[in-house]
């Protein structure tokens, strides 16, 4: 297609005299072209095409409203009832220019990617393989709009406390923040009302105020306001995930911090080509700097003191040192717990790895408490393990007895394993083996099925003898079928009851 400039300069060149030849070498056109755009006088060609299709707009609009919308079915009918042959793609096209059904979708707030304008926020979940078990976890992004800077951490759940946590985990880490934070319409932060009029919670307020930024909600059904973060989880999808594997927790979460502030913070970025370091260190001069030594978020537990110096927090018990057992005050934090009694501190805890539980712990320093703590569980893993290696027989018992739900499953495997301390490991196999045999699940009884083995001195005890002929006999021909009881009577004394 040659440009209405073009055309006009060699209709100039003809009319001067310039030959055809002569204007097409000099202006890179075929000479044949030249004659086309000659014979136009440097106009531009209308052409119309010979088969193009008219559908009656107002036709439209009424299969429209007809087929409530439903733009395959309006084509079919144009088709087969009316012999339109049209396209698909260009009754959508028509539809589309004629404005109907289309719904105009305001589009969110495009701001300019200003240096310490904003960071966006947001959570997302993900399953990954963590340690060879598929675990559900909620991944949290924090992102800096201009400098595309992200931060990334891994929790089980996550809450208001926890956000709280990774605000102050991650501006701390970066020593400075943007004066606005976009988040979506989460009720960890907002208390009520949606985007630039809702109101947030009093004590998340407080809480972004003393790190220097505020809370800013999009729009409802406006995710792309916080583009970047959304983009970034589609890059933690894609990248991140992709060819790692993960122990833990902690391992997680590690690895998480190194690809967030190391691997993609100095890597261009692929299309702008562009460097998130470089852009911070620019950036940085426009942020608001966060104050130093500024005090972790913590939650307040009040808590007792059992006999044996034990407080109990999240499944897992504490010693608490000295000899008081009054009632303590455990503050947590994102990683640790403090204990306090009244304005003493007393103790400093390192949180275990989540999903640790009834485990117990003491302080550095301290010798280990002789007791264990009052409510403590006591597990039978290790004396189920130890049965189980005594044979398949013993095994076999264990699936059979352990299988009913509503079992006192500890309870009935201590007393197995007392029992089978108390005997030669023979014997307790062949008592188990008789009481597997019979579906006897009482270990008293499989104690006196071992007496009986040590008193008669035999290997096995024999089996009852019976007659099978008794199936036989008249008695129990005449017994085994009997005719139905006459219920009538009770009938009789309910009547009297209602009278």
């Amino acid at each position: 297609m040659v440009d209405p400039d073009k055309r006009r300069a060699i209709f100039l060149l003809h009319e001067k005299g310039m030959g055809i030849r002569e204007i097409g070498r000099r202006l890179g056109v075929h000479r044949n072209t030249v004659r086309e755009i000659i014979e136009l006088e440097g106009g531009v060609p209308t052409k119309v095409r010979k088969d193009k299709i008219h559908i009656d707009p107002d036709l439209l609009r009424r299969l429209y409203e007809k087929c409530e919308g439903w733009r395959q079915r309006i084509y079919e009918i144009l088709v087969e009832e009316y012999k339109i042959k049209v396209t698909y793609s260009t009754l959508t096209r028509r539809l589309r220019e004629l404005g109907i059904g289309r719904v105009e979708k305001t589009r969110c707030d495009q701001v300019p990617d200003v240096p310490g304008a904003e960071m966006q926020h947001d959570t997302s979940p993900y399953t990954v393989d963590l340690g060879g078990k598929p675990t559900k976890i909620i991944a949290s992004l924090l992102y800096l709009r201009y400098s595309k800077r992200h931060y990334l951490r891994f929790y089980p759940v996550f809450n208001r406390f926890k956000m709280k946590c990774f605000f102050h985990e991650a501006l701390t880490f970066w020593k400075c923040t943007a004066p606005i934070c976009i988040i979506d319409n989460t009720n960890l932060a907002r208390l009520r009302g949606t985007g630039p009029d809702a109101v947030m919670v009093p004590e998340m307020a407080a809480f972004a105020k003393q790190l220097g930024f505020e809370f800013l909600c999009h729009e409802l059904k406006h995710p792309n306001r916080k583009a970047g973060d959304e983009r970034g989880f589609y890059t933690v999808k894609s990248n991140f995930f992709p060819g790692r594997t993960f122990r833990d927790w902690e391992d997680l979460n590690r690895q998480a911090f190194d690809w967030a502030t190391v691997r993609i913070y100095y890597r261009p970025i692929s299309k702008t080509h562009l460097i998130p370091a470089k852009l911070f260190e620019h950036e940085q001069a426009y942020l608001k700097e966060v104050p130093p030594l500024l005090p972790a978020p913590y939650l307040i537990h009040e808590r007792g003191t059992d006999q044996y110096g034990y407080a109990a927090f999240d499944g897992n018990f504490y010693w608490v040192p000295g000899m008081g057992r009054e009632d303590v005050r455990v503050l947590e934090y994102s990683d640790q717990l403090k204990i306090y009694r009244g304005r003493e501190f007393l103790a400093e805890y390192k949180l275990p790895p989540y999903g640790v539980k009834n485990a117990r712990f003491s302080p550095e320093g301290f010798p280990k408490p002789r007791f264990q703590p009052n409510n403590r569980k006591k597990p039978t893993d290790e004396e189920e393990k130890r049965l189980r290696a005594l044979g398949e027989v013993v095994g076999a018992y264990l699936d059979f007895a352990l299988k009913p739900k509503g079992v006192q499953r500890h309870r009935f495997v201590r007393d197995l394993f007392r029992s089978a301390q108390q005997m030669s490991s023979s014997l307790f196999v062949t008592a188990v083996e008789r009481a597997l045999k019979y579906r006897i699940t009482c270990v008293e009884t499989i104690r006196r099925i071992a007496v009986m083995y040590m008193t008669e001195g035999v290997e096995t005890t024999p089996s009852a003898d019976v007659d099978e002929t008794f199936r036989d006999r008249e008695a129990y021909e005449e017994g085994r079928l009997t005719d139905e009881p006459d219920l009538s009577r009770y009938d009789d004394l309910l009547e009297e009851d209602n009278g």
